[in-house]
């Protein structure tokens, strides 16, 4: 399905703004000023469907709907099923709430010991700096926080987040996320990226962001410069499809890469989106070549409306099978379920082992082939040549 991986083909250009100046398209206010965000915009560029309208009216009491130029361009504005359009614009679907699903899926709120730090392992927090995206997916796990829809009247509290991190010297990993930390000011991020290093225990920072798919434009020289500075400072992109693999993203993360920032890539398994293993095999050598390692796979959150996105978990599975032994281990991400209620993420693996007995390990290999391993550690009689 996917046969033309190679950079050359993939997406670049500013599509149907062709007649905007360069400077401005590469200017990342500009793309975050000409944001499509009302149903008016985007009923000038797509035919919506009913479904899309419907969710579009429903949007501003749950989830804003926020998509860049540079996104936007990847959407197939003649199909209502395209890959991209589905993860950015609503549908009425996110008014179904299911048994199960809840506003908060994974628990944050109650491992929150102050406003914007999430503290759920014993080493390490999730720094939440900001409540706004550069665009807005659909199934966000955050969706009660970012963008404000829902009156949730996020403000993020750095000085008592750092303060509670400088307070605990059992943190030496702190996540920065939110909302998308990129979306701070160089000025922001500088200081804050000094603050924390600036803490003796804090040994590890990292950022989730999806802003180098939404906004590569981003990524600036002087971004950066603030990385080399204080790295290192690892980064986990968003990409769930090979469509958002462009040109422009992949020279962000060129950028990033030159700079110190060690990349890796989280996916949200959708159904309809990526649940195939072709697809997903696409994406994973697309972001190799881009210097980014594919790292989760997240089984979507039980997000309240999220119903028509989850895939079950044996697709999951099945893609993580089709990959093992037919590329390269570095291609293969972890498939997790982030627990309801926050128990935290949990690995989910093919079942290679068949049985431990008797000192033995019975394995199933890639190719369905039985092996027999020895676990045992009882040590075997010498050689009777050995014997003194």
């Amino acid at each position: 399905m996917y046969p033309a991986d190679r950079r050359d083909d993939w997406h670049s250009g500013q599509g149907r703004w062709a007649d905007v100046p360069a400077a401005d398209w590469n200017d990342w206010h500009w793309q975050l000023r000409n944001r499509i965000t009302t149903l008016a915009q985007l009923e000038t560029m797509l035919e919506l469907t009913k479904e899309e309208r419907e969710g579009c009216l429903f949007a501003a009491h749950k989830l804003a709907l926020a998509i860049t130029p540079h996104f936007f361009n990847l959407i197939d504005p003649k199909d209502p099923n395209c890959p991209v359009r589905r993860q950015v614009v609503p549908r009425i679907e996110e008014s179904y709430v299911a048994a199960g699903e809840s506003s908060d899926p994974v628990g944050e709120e109650g491992t929150m010991p102050v406003p914007g730090i999430v503290h759920r392992y014993p080493d390490r927090v999730l720094f939440l700096v900001t409540d706004r995206c550069a665009a807005y997916c659909r199934y966000c796990t955050r969706s009660r926080l970012v963008s404000n829809a829902q009156s949730y009247d996020f403000h993020p509290e750095m000085e008592q987040g750092l303060q509670y991190i400088a307070a605990h010297p059992e943190i030496r990993d702190v996540l920065l996320s939110g909302g998308d930390p990129l979306l701070l000011s160089d000025a922001k991020l500088d200081a804050l990226l000094g603050r924390l290093r600036a803490i003796p225990h804090v040994e590890f920072i990292r950022l989730g962001s999806r802003i180098p798919v939404f906004l590569p434009q981003r990524i600036t020289p002087e971004l950066a410069d603030i990385f080399r500075k204080h790295g290192p400072v690892w980064m986990s992109i968003h990409t769930n499809h090979p469509k958002e693999v462009t040109r422009e993203l992949a020279a962000a993360c060129e950028r990033l890469s030159l700079a110190g920032v060690p990349l890796g890539n989280q996916s949200v398994l959708l159904a309809g989106i990526n649940d195939d293993a072709e697809v997903m095999k696409s994406l994973v050598h697309r972001l190799l070549m881009m210097r980014v390692r594919p790292y989760y796979l997240y089984a979507c959150d039980l997000i309240e409306g999220s119903t028509h996105f989850r895939a079950p978990i044996q697709k999951g599975i099945d893609i993580i099978r089709a990959l093992r032994g037919h590329t390269t281990g570095y291609a293969v991400p972890q498939l997790i379920i982030d627990t309801p209620g926050g128990g935290g993420k949990v690995p989910i693996n093919p079942e290679y082992v068949q049985a431990v007995h008797d000192g033995i390990v019975e394995l199933r290999n890639f190719e369905d082939r039985m092996y027999v391993y020895p676990s045992g550690t009882q040590m075997p009689e010498p050689k009777p040549e050995l014997r003194s």
